[in-house]
C-alpha cells in the first residue's frame, strides 16, 4: 500500500492578490507561505518518507523544500504535478474572471469546462491520475509513504478520482494553501486517511 501526503504549496503573492497564477514563472512563496513550509516540515517529522516529489512550479518547489531537507532527501520534480494550464486565464484576477459565461460552467459542470488556449478539467483529472499511480508503481512496500507538492485543482481532482466522485462535484472539496491530504491506496483498496489538514496553515502543531 501506497500513502500519498497530496500537500498544497504555501501562501504566495499572487494568492494574496487573489489573481490565478496558473504555470507562471517567478511565482515565489511569501513570507506567511515560508513559514508554512517551515511548519509542515515539522508536523512530518515522525514520517518516514521514500521521496519527497513536486511539481516544477518554483512554490511548489520552495514548500517542498524544507521537507525533503529534515528528511535527508532531495526534491524530485515531476512534470505531470503542474497546476492546470489555464490558457489565457493566467494572470488574470478572479474577480473579472468570475464575470465570464464560463464561470458557472467551471463551477458546476466542470467535466464540460476547457479553459481558452488551455486545459480541460477531465484532461488535467486524468494526468495527475496518471501521474500518482505511476509514483505508486515506484513505491510499493507494504509501509511506503511519499510526499507530492502540488496545486488545489490538480490535488482536488485527484481526491475525487480515489473517492470514486463525479468529476462535476470535485468543486465541493476544499484544499487550503499548505494543506496536507492523505490517501492510501493499494491494488485492491483506497482509504482517505486524512482530507485538508490545515495546521501548517494556520501555524499550529497540535493534532
Amino acid at each position: 500500500m501506497t500513502t500519498f501526503y497530496l500537500i498544497r504549496h504555501g501562501h504566495n503573492d499572487f494568492l494574496g492578490k487573489r489573481k490565478l497564477a496558473g504555470r507562471m514563472p517567478n511565482v515565489h512563496l511569501s513570507s506567511e507561505g515560508k513559514r508554512q513550509a517551515e511548519t509542515l516540515g515539522r508536523i512530518l517529522s515522525s514520517v518516514k518518507f521514500e521521496a519527497v516529489y513536486s511539481s516544477p512550479l518554483e512554490r511548489a518547489v520552495e514548500t517542498a523544500e524544507p521537507l525533503a531537507r529534515d528528511q535527508g532527501l532531495e526534491v524530485l520534480i515531476r512534470d505531470g504535478l503542474i497546476e492546470i494550464g489555464y490558457g489565457s486565464w493566467q494572470g488574470q484576477s478572479l474577480n473579472s474572471l468570475r464575470r465570464r459565461k464560463l464561470w458557472p460552467i467551471i463551477q458546476n459542470t466542470p467535466s464540460l469546462a476547457r479553459f481558452p488556449e488551455g486545459e480541460s478539467f477531465p484532461e488535467a483529472q486524468a494526468r495527475v491520475v496518471a501521474e500518482l499511480e505511476a509514483l505508486r508503481g515506484l513505491h510499493r512496500s507494504k509501509k511506503a509513504s511519499i510526499a507530492c507538492v502540488f496545486h488545489s485543482d490538480p490535488i482536488k481532482l485527484a481526491t475525487a478520482h480515489y473517492l470514486g466522485m463525479p468529476l462535476d462535484l470535485f468543486q465541493r472539496i476544499t484544499i487550503s494553501p499548505a494543506s496536507m491530504s492523505v490517501l492510501a491506496v493499494s491494488d485492491n483498496s483506497i482509504r482517505v486517511v486524512g482530507l485538508n489538514d490545515t495546521r501548517a496553515t494556520y501555524g499550529t502543531l497540535e493534532v
